[in-house]
């Protein structure tokens, strides 16, 4: 089985930072059909590998209550991105001098990647990832697998030339999305977006969010319902696009669905 590989600057891998590993990882199984290989951590704790017909697709580590937050300072469960890097010292340090801020060193995670966690500008947490044994994600924009990124961002155009200068992103407008929705590519395909957050998202913090690719995104919000989850937004239709709906995990944890028309 080849694996995929994924340009500088990339999403490549997606992160669950949770309070209750056994739930969510039951959770997003059924609902994905995921299956789960857990790995052995310090402290007695498991990381959980998502896998879809044996590929990667995720990971989930747990949060434990009253201890310290996880390496990006979160201490609510959430989904986090990672990027990939040749160097993860030189782009944290980078990071830094185009305006952002090293909440957790590079260190090496076993064999598997060379890591750090940054916050931008604006102060929206995001990873890096310099690839050893584990080379990230092995399916995405299949069903059942993350297809998209998103940062939601009080102001865009600081953001877009923040990303850009850090990882040398090509952006370009959507040709259906509403004026000013930024698109960062690779050389194969669209990467992730850029959304500009309007007043009507209240006090929301910027964030970066992770789209999940599904066959029908009213039957699988509604399983997600059953399974203890909860809707942030209900299935809409988004012209152009598709139609989308953001869930909430039983933790809390929120993330996109999403069928592209």
């Amino acid at each position: 089985m080849t694996a995929l590989v994924h340009a500088p600057g990339a999403p490549c891998w997606f992160e669950l930072a949770t309070h209750d590993q056994p739930a969510a990882d039951a959770f997003y199984s059924a609902l994905f059909g995921w299956t789960i290989e857990r790995t052995p951590m310090p402290a007695g704790s498991a990381y959980t590998t998502f896998k879809l017909a044996g590929r990667d697709v995720a990971g989930s580590y747990p949060l434990v209550p009253g201890a310290a937050p996880g390496p990006d300072g979160n201490s609510t469960s959430h989904w986090g991105v990672y990027f990939r890097v040749a160097d993860c010292n030189a782009m944290t340090a980078r990071a830094v001098a185009l305006g952002g801020r090293m909440l957790a060193a590079p260190f090496e995670l076993m064999e598997h990647v060379r890591m750090a966690v940054c916050a931008d500008p604006e102060g929206v947490v995001f990873s890096l990832a310099q690839q050893r044994a584990h080379p990230g994600v092995d399916a995405i924009g299949v069903d059942n697998a993350v297809c998209w990124a998103e940062l939601a961002t009080r102001d865009i155009a600081r953001a877009e030339a923040y990303y850009q200068r850090l990882f040398g992103w090509r952006m370009q407008a959507h040709p259906t999305t509403p004026s000013g929705y930024r698109v960062f590519v690779d050389q194969q395909r669209m990467l992730g977006g850029l959304l500009q957050m309007t007043p009507d998202w209240g006090k929301c913090a910027p964030h970066w969010s992770i789209y999940l690719q599904v066959a029908d995104v009213d039957a699988c919000a509604a399983r997600a319902l059953r399974l203890g989850g909860s809707i942030a937004f209900p299935p809409f239709d988004a012209p152009g696009v598709g139609r989308i709906a953001r869930v909430c995990d039983p933790g809390g944890a929120a993330f996109y669905l999403i069928k592209f028309i």
